[in-house]
């Protein structure tokens, strides 16, 4: 009992502390994370949250738990065109406020998507190499990679990367994958 008052305290000096240093507001109540797969959107997502006394949105799941498949069943099913138009209209729909989304890598293949996502957001890109994303990443058909068959990892890089870059308004660099380094630096970055 006692260790969940001293979390709620924390939260709320914290959330405080947050307000009293920033030198311009966001002009946005939430912060959406896009970046290819192993990027840490998930990871480092739920960490920020929980220092910024937000919500944790994570669209990977919300696309699970409406379809009621995994990610790879339902691109086995409905293939890599099926599959997008699930995504797209699941982050289209996110309603949310004081919240963190993270977004599965794909999300910017849907112009529609990244449009609502940019309205009720900052939408920050955390960039990592595509050598670290090789060190990082296992399977990628099991992990629910949304890619072509014959595609590289490599090949997804090269084409992902650019729309990542047009739809961010903050890309933040993050090839070490420490979190507590990773949540600084996004902080840093938005000036929270």
């Amino acid at each position: 009992m006692n260790k969940m008052k001293i979390q709620v305290q924390f939260r709320i000096l914290h959330t405080n502390n947050v307000k009293a240093r920033r030198n311009t507001p966001m002009n946005k109540t939430n912060i959406t994370l896009i970046g290819m797969p192993g990027a840490g959107k998930s990871t480092v997502g739920v960490v920020f949250a929980k220092v910024l006394g937000y919500d944790f949105i994570d669209s990977d799941l919300l696309i699970q738990k409406e379809e009621k498949k995994l990610l790879w069943q339902i691109i086995a099913e409905r293939g890599t065109d099926g599959f997008a138009l699930v995504e797209e209209r699941v982050n289209s729909n996110i309603q949310a406020e004081r919240s963190v989304i993270a977004t599965g890598g794909s999300v910017v293949y849907s112009g529609r998507a990244m449009q609502h996502l940019r309205q009720i957001s900052t939408v920050v890109y955390l960039k990592v190499s595509c050598d670290t994303l090789k060190d990082r990443l296992g399977d990628l058909e099991k992990r629910g990679v949304s890619f072509q068959p014959g595609q590289t990892l490599e090949d997804l890089y090269a084409e992902r990367v650019p729309l990542y870059e047009k739809y961010a308004h903050i890309t933040v660099s993050l090839d070490s994958f420490d979190v507590q380094h990773a949540v600084r630096q996004i902080q840093e970055a938005l000036d929270v």
